[in-house]
Order: structure tokens, then sequence, then C-alpha cells
């Protein structure tokens, strides 16, 4: 199995230095899509509405290979009262 980097940027860039191993190209997009959610669910602003959290994979070579981007954007609709 092939040992793949998932950093994370979002707003501040963090470089994954362990890596995780895995059997195919499919299961880097799996674990790229499942990390996206699972961080954002940590980091939400409190005190804003907006968010963008991207995941770059890279592989052995430190190549990227695959990048997706999750935003988060939240308005406060006025009253209509």
């Amino acid at each position: 199995m092939a040992r793949y980097f998932f950093d994370i940027h979002d707003g501040s860039f963090r470089l994954d230095e362990d890596g995780l191993e895995c059997a195919d190209f499919d299961a880097v997009r799996r674990e790229a899509k499942r990390a996206l959610p699972a961080i954002a669910g940590e980091i939400l602003p409190e005190d804003g509405d907006y968010l963008t959290l991207t995941v770059r994979v890279r592989n052995e070579r430190h190549e990227t290979v695959y990048t997706a981007t999750l935003m988060f954007n939240g308005l406060i609709v006025p009253s209509q009262e």
C-alpha cells in the first residue's frame, strides 16, 4: 500500500507529516471526503459565518494528487415583520 499525506488549509496551513497508507486511489478520495466534514465540525467559527477548508493530498513523492474543498457560508436573514 502507498502512503499519502493529507494537508489541511483553513486560513493556516497544517502539513501532514505522518501520512496514511491507502489501498488505492478510491480509498484516498474517500479519506479526504470523510476528513473534511469531521474537521469542519471541530473548527466551525463561533464568531463568524464563513469557513473554507481544503485538504491537499500528496503522494510519497510529495506530488499533489487530489484536492477537495468544503465551504460553510452562514447568512442572517432579516425579519419580514
